[in-house]
């Protein structure tokens, strides 16, 4: 077999002598060509130690014979722009990093790739990327950070700066917080949106069994990025291309990992813009089917107890699966050249789990506890949920769905009827939760706030200030177009489409309006007016008359890459991917 990059070579006279400016050596050029691409970069924790997980995947590629090439996308921080306008522009960076991978993967020629992220949207759009470029690739987790003191994590600060606003705590707890909630590098260390998409890498079968969230200072990430180098020349060599290995019944078992360890509802954007890429369709009826009656099985923050540093002290995604493997699709082919099924009895026979007890006794010792593996995973007959952990409502004020995390929403409001309270901006809202100008019984409403809208930004603070809220976080409900971090916990419910930008019925609602929520029966309506309770029919009369007087506001972004998202966003439940008219 001829590799791609020879072939170019006699095609582009200029192509050697400019590599060869750009410090390779002669040798090099005759070997096979890897794209390392990272989202190495001071944007923050997640990215900030990516570059010596980048030279130990180009040791790995020097060893197996070829020649690893560095490229870089920084990715943004969801947190550092909480609050922020600068929010509005996180779901769209997903779609430029894939942009830029696509432009420097094809403006030359390589023969495989390494791509290694760990963060929410340098994940998913590096996922996004290398499905569009169709090399023969790896993915390298970047692993997450530490837990800090008191094992405290970042999911934290949310609850702590809404008590410090509500005067229950004072300015020196809140600042002991902000300085030790972050005491590494690495993904947050909780199951939000940059954990899940890591875990998704490794149950998709696109990076090696076990790999997903280490430690990121752990010396067993620094080998997984070795081994992915040599793997990815061999990838190359063998001309298996990404396409040739991810199936629907890899997406299916993704989503169950996903119900498994309660991921975030971001994943829910990701997984099915990813798989658009693939020529497949997944949306959230997809998840609600592969949910109902899955196991949530993974007690880690948010909705658990843990940090997420001990996943990999108790087995990682090997041990959940081992948990759910009667549902997965264990023949589907991975990244290792072996199918799901192979790859989980070598782990069993080489001894990884006997190691990932270690590094659970060693943190034992360090934080004076007595964790077991089954503290963390539960065994799948203990499980700690047995309808999955998230749902997508529908009916008439959300015709196309919205998202819950019922996992993470109290009991008493999986069923609820609720008084419409209506705002058009993040900021209004949550000055009226924090000094209790929203009553118990109230469903608020942000809107506005879809892809089309504003970016589809996330509303964590806003969720927070609910959930922290000792009345309010079992009383009211937040409903929104717009997204939550995979840190929100209460009840919540968002990605409410068609969003209001596109005329939906979330722009219609009004004070006072009924709104029902039935998590059991995946039901959100609109079921009355100022009190009243309507018939379906007459509720279908009322909304179509406020649709005759409803306008869209004026567009926020007039250009860039918040006005291009405006323009081509598709459905959050489609995954608010860029799509273009035939």
């Amino acid at each position: 077999m001829t590799l791609i990059s020879q072939k170019m070579r006699q095609l582009a006279p200029e192509l050697d002598p400019l590599r060869i400016g750009t410090g390779w050596k002669d040798e090099d050029l005759s070997k096979p060509q890897i794209f390392i691409e990272s989202t190495f970069g001071d944007s923050h924790p997640g990215s900030g130690h990516l570059d010596k997980l980048v030279e130990e995947a180009r040791k790995g590629i020097r060893d197996a014979g070829g020649y690893g090439a560095r490229y870089f996308c920084t990715d943004m921080c969801d947190g550092e722009s909480q609050g922020t306008d600068g929010i509005n522009y996180s779901l769209v960076s997903r779609e430029m990093i894939a942009n830029m991978i696509e432009i420097q993967a094809n403006a030359t020629p390589f023969d495989g790739g390494v791509f290694i992220a760990s963060c929410d949207k340098g994940m998913p759009g590096n996922l996004i990327g290398m499905a569009r470029v169709n090399l023969p690739s790896i993915v390298i987790p970047g692993g997450t950070m530490a837990a800090g003191p008191k094992l405290l994590t970042l999911n934290e600060l949310g609850v702590y700066s809404a008590r410090y606003e509500r005067k229950e705590i004072d300015l020196e707890t809140l600042n002991w917080a902000k300085k030790n909630a972050c005491p590494s590098c690495g993904a947050c260390s909780f199951i939000g949106t940059a954990s899940t998409m890591q875990i998704m890498a490794e149950a998709l079968g696109l990076a090696l069994p076990g790999s997903a969230l280490l430690p990121a200072n752990s010396p067993d990430l620094l080998a997984y990025a070795y081994q992915s180098g040599k793997r990815a020349v061999e990838l190359a060599l063998e001309g298996k291309k990404v396409q040739d290995i991810v199936t629907m019944d890899s997406f299916e078992n993704a989503i169950l990992v996903h119900a498994a360890i309660s991921g975030s509802t971001n994943t829910l954007l990701h997984l099915p813009a990813i798989a658009h890429e693939y020529g497949l369709s997944i949306d959230g009826d997809t998840f609600d089917r592969l949910h109902r009656n899955a196991r949530f099985i993974l007690d880690l923050r948010p909705t658990g107890k843990w940090p997420a540093e001990v996943f990999y002290y108790a087995g990682g995604v090997p041990a959940i699966m081992e948990e759910i493997k009667p549902f997965l699709h264990l023949d589907v082919m991975t990244v290792t050249g072996k199918t799901l099924g192979e790859n989980m009895d070598e782990l069993k026979e080489n001894g990884f789990y006997e190691k990932c007890q270690k590094w659970l006794d060693d943190f034992n010792e360090r934080n004076h506890l007595s964790l077991k593996k089954e503290d963390i995973i539960h065994p799948y007959d203990q499980a700690l949920g047995v309808d999955g952990s998230i749902a997508v409502l529908k009916g008439n004020l959300a015709p196309q769905g919205a998202v819950i995390k019922h996992t993470a929403c109290p009991k008493e409001m999986h069923v609820a009827l609720l008084k419409a309270r209506p705002f058009d901006s993040e900021e209004e809202c949550i000055d009226a939760i924090l000094h209790h100008r929203v009553e118990k019984g109230e469903a608020v409403f942000i809107r506005y706030e879809g892809p089309k809208g504003s970016g589809m930004p996330e509303m964590f603070y806003t969720s927070e200030a609910i959930s922290s809220d000792p009345e309010l976080g079992r009383a009211i409900a937040l409903i929104t177009d717009g997204r939550f971090s995979g840190a929100s916990t209460g009840p919540v419910i968002g990605h409410c489409s068609p969003e209001a930008q596109s005329g939906g019925p979330i722009a219609l609602v009004e004070q006072g309006d009924l709104i029902e929520i039935s998590i059991p029966e995946r039901k959100l309506n609109i079921v009355g007016v100022k009190g009243e309770r309507k018939t379906p029919e007459e509720m279908d009369v009322i909304l179509a008359e406020r649709k005759k007087n409803w306008k869209p506001k004026p567009i926020k972004y007039k250009s860039g890459a918040l006005r291009m998202f405006h323009e081509h966003a598709a459905s959050p439940m489609k995954g608010a991917y860029l799509e273009f008219d035939e």
